[in-house]
């Protein structure tokens, strides 16, 4: 699979391991839930480690290991919901957070431009045709009113 990082299009190097799987080797990310579970056990894994947010969950429970992260993949349940847009910018302006911020699940493409602005830096849109679309969302606006991450 194919996705959006840093405005080029790229091969996605990562896996995402569900709660009941075994860990795989390689660049994983997991779950917030799982991230906590077995955190001991992940930062010995022989690879980069991710972790996936929600929208209802906090970045502050993850603010203290973020030197340890090196993908934050926040995904969008659907469209509606805002917070995950918070969340980026969090991790960037209070946590100052270097790593790759991923949209993953139900946004917009419409709403890429404006993820870009609080800090996402790679998008991995659900079908892998859109990549084109959403890449040239990322230039929707020339003109920026206001200071923002980017």
């Amino acid at each position: 699979m194919q996705l959006i990082k840093d405005r080029q299009i790229i091969d996605d190097i990562w896996n995402y391991v569900t709660d009941d799987a075994e860990l795989a080797a390689g660049n994983i990310s997991v779950s917030l839930a799982r991230w906590q579970q077995d955190k001991a056990k992940l930062l010995a894994h022989d690879g980069n480690i991710g972790v996936r947010l929600g929208p209802a969950d906090s970045v502050d429970d993850i603010a203290a290991d973020l030197n340890s992260l090196q993908l934050i993949e926040l995904d969008f349940p659907d469209f509606a919901d805002g917070r995950l847009f918070s969340h980026a910018w969090l991790l960037r302006e209070r946590y100052d957070y270097h790593g790759e911020i991923r949209a993953t699940g139900h946004y917009m493409n419409d709403q890429v431009f404006y993820l870009s602005r609080v800090g996402v830096n790679a998008f991995s849109p659900e079908k892998a045709e859109d990549l084109p679309v959403v890449l040239s969302h990322l230039n929707d606006f020339t003109v920026k009113y206001q200071d923002s991450v980017n």
